[in-house]
């Protein structure tokens, strides 16, 4: 049998440096779990399933009739530990979503350190190299394709000076910029009409035109515009 602390250094090391690699893409693009965060998490995973490589010379002295092995059982452990900690870094910023991809990220470098740590070193380097690929080629994939780009828009009235909803709707239009989901509220004692509407649209620069032109309309008491990352 391989030499119990070699074995042990190289996998450590090896689940390190991958996890590192993975972590350094993150803290590049300033996200709170970063490169220590991906490290630690990608040795943990590995160190675990070391322990479960070597459990036998736990259990030398053991009657062999008691003794039950299954290598799954810690991966399941550690993985579902993960979790945990994949929750922690996914938060609602007003309406938006953020944190899903480190989220997923913590998942793959724990994967990738229980794989490390069983001694299957190349499936640890192609995953790792298959994460970096989609961390970083993606990002520039999704910026190239188009896609669209949601918001929710609010827009208050005097009462006496509602804008028709037909009128509203082809303004915004104007601006390509599609609207949907349209609702109507009466505030502040009857003297506040608004109208609340999910939008959508190709270029967000459409977004940003159609904030100027509600600015200049003097008839528009107060305005929201709140991109959703939907």
């Amino acid at each position: 049998m391989e030499n119990e602390f070699v074995v042990t250094t190289v996998r450590l090391l090896l689940a390190a440096l991958a996890g590192g690699l993975i972590g350094l893409e993150r803290s590049h693009h300033g996200r709170p779990a970063g490169f220590r965060t991906h490290t630690l998490v990608c040795i943990s995973a590995a160190l675990l399933m070391v322990l479960g490589v070597f459990q036998w010379d736990l259990v030398l002295h053991a009657p062999i009739e008691t003794i039950r092995v299954d290598p799954t059982r810690m991966a399941q452990g550690i993985m579902t530990g993960i979790g945990f900690l994949g929750a922690g870094v996914i938060f609602k910023e007003r309406l938006s979503v953020r944190g899903l991809t480190t989220a997923a990220s913590i998942w793959m470098t724990a994967s990738i350190g229980v794989v490390i740590g069983m001694g299957l070193y190349y499936a640890g380097f192609l995953a790792t190299m298959l994460t970096l690929g989609v961390l970083s080629l993606f990002r520039w994939v999704e910026r190239v394709i188009p896609s669209v780009h949601y918001g929710q828009l609010v827009v208050r009235f005097p009462r006496h000076e509602i804008m028709p909803e037909g009128d509203l709707r082809a303004l915004i239009s104007e601006h390509t910029i599609n609207s949907a989901k349209l609702s109507y509220q009466l505030d502040r004692e009857g003297k506040i009409f608004q109208y609340q509407m999910t939008i959508d649209a190709i270029d967000t620069t459409n977004f940003r035109k159609l904030t100027e032109t509600l600015t200049n309309m003097e008839n528009v008491l107060e305005f929201t515009l709140v991109p959703t990352g939907d």
